[in-house]
C-alpha cells in the first residue's frame, strides 16, 4: 500500500508538476488514508470498500476544519482516481468520497419522521434477516453506536434486566448506554425467532449474523443500511453514521444534556459532541419559522 502512495506521488511531481508543498500535503494526507485502512485490517487498495471511505470521511469531519477536510479529500479523491487509471482498483471509488462545502459541516440527520419510515421498512416481512435487520436499527438509533461497535456486540453485551448495552468503543474502553424497550424487544424477537436461523449450528457469540452465521461486517452493515434506504426513497441520506448522528441530535432535542450524550458516543472531548448543539438548534429555528404564524407571514 505504501508504494502505490509513493508512484502516486512520483506521478504528481514529475508528470503533472506539483509544487514541494502541494506534495508534502498530499503525502501527509494520503498516510492518513492509510492509516484509517491498516486499522480497518487492509493490507491492500484494492480491499477498500465504500463503508470505510465514508468512515474515513466521518473520522476526519470529527477532528478537523471543514477546509482542511476538504483538502484532504481532494487528495485521497486525486489518489483513487490514479489507482483506477493504473488497473490497481477495478472501479471508480471516488464518488463515495463527497467532498464536503465549506461552512456546512453540519452531520446529515433523519427527521423523527424520516427515522420511523426507515424502522418500519424492516417489519414488512418478519424473515430472520428482516429481524435481523429491525434489531440492528432499533439498536443503531437507541445507542447512537459506530459501526464497528455494532457488529463487534456479543449475545452477553446485552443486559435486558438493567436496559442497557455494553460497549467496547476506540482505544478497547468500556462504556455502558441505556437501551430503551422498543428497541430491546427488537433484540429479543431477533435472539428468539431470527438468530437461531442464521447461526448455522456454530457456537458464534456475536450478536449480528451474515448469512453464514457469521459475524457481521462493517460492509456487510453498509450495505444493509443502503438496501433498506433504497427501499423507503432515502439511499442518499442514510448511512450506518447517519444513524449515530440523528440518535444525538434527537436526544438533544428532547433535552438531554451534552455531558451525558458525550458519555453516551464515546466522546474523548466534549468539543467533538458539542457539533450536535448546532444541529439540533437548526432544526428548533427551522421548526419555529416553519409554525410561529409571525415567523410564516415574514417569508
Amino acid at each position: 500500500m505504501r508504494e502505490a502512495v509513493t508512484q502516486f506521488l512520483h506521478y504528481i511531481k514529475f508528470e503533472r508538476g506539483y509544487s514541494p508543498h502541494t506534495l508534502s500535503a498530499y503525502q501527509t494526507d494520503l498516510k492518513q488514508l492509510r492509516s484509517y485502512a491498516a486499522k480497518a485490517e487492509l493490507t491492500r487498495w484494492q480491499e477498500l470498500t465504500p463503508d470505510i471511505l465514508t468512515g474515513f470521511i466521518d473520522w476526519l469531519q470529527e477532528r478537523y476544519s471543514t477546509a482542511s477536510v476538504a483538502r484532504k479529500v481532494a487528495a485521497s479523491r486525486s489518489f483513487l482516481n490514479f489507482l483506477f487509471a493504473e488497473g490497481i482498483l477495478i472501479q471508480d471509488l471516488t464518488k463515495w468520497l463527497h467532498q464536503p462545502k465549506v461552512g456546512q459541516r453540519l452531520p446529515q440527520v433523519l427527521t423523527h419522521q424520516e427515522m420511523k419510515q426507515f424502522l418500519t421498512e424492516t417489519t414488512a416481512h418478519p424473515t430472520p434477516l428482516d429481524l435481523r435487520d429491525h434489531a440492528l436499527f432499533e439498536t443503531l438509533y437507541a445507542t447512537g453506536l459506530r459501526a464497528t461497535e455494532a457488529v463487534t456486540l456479543t449475545i452477553n453485551d446485552i443486559d435486558f434486566q438493567e436496559q442497557r448495552l455494553r460497549c467496547l468503543g476506540k482505544g478497547e474502553k468500556e462504556r455502558f448506554i441505556p437501551i430503551h424497550k422498543i428497541a430491546l424487544t427488537a433484540i429479543r424477537h431477533y435472539l428468539q425467532e431470527g438468530r437461531p436461523f442464521l447461526l448455522c449450528g456454530t457456537a458464534e457469540k456475536s450478536l449480528f449474523l451474515n448469512q453464514r452465521g457469521e459475524q457481521l461486517t462493517r460492509q456487510g452493515l453498509w450495505f444493509i443500511v443502503q438496501q433498506h434506504a433504497q427501499a423507503v426513497g432515502l439511499e442518499d441520506k442514510v448511512t450506518p453514521h447517519t444513524l449515530r448522528h440523528t440518535f444525538a441530535t434527537h436526544l438533544l432535542d428532547g433535552g438531554a444534556d451534552l455531558r451525558e450524550l458525550q458519555q453516551f458516543l464515546g466522546h474523548a472531548s466534549i468539543t467533538t459532541t458539542q457539533i450536535y448543539t448546532q444541529v439540533s438548534n437548526k432544526r428548533k429555528r427551522a421548526a419555529y419559522d416553519r409554525a410561529h404564524p409571525r415567523a410564516f407571514h415574514q417569508k
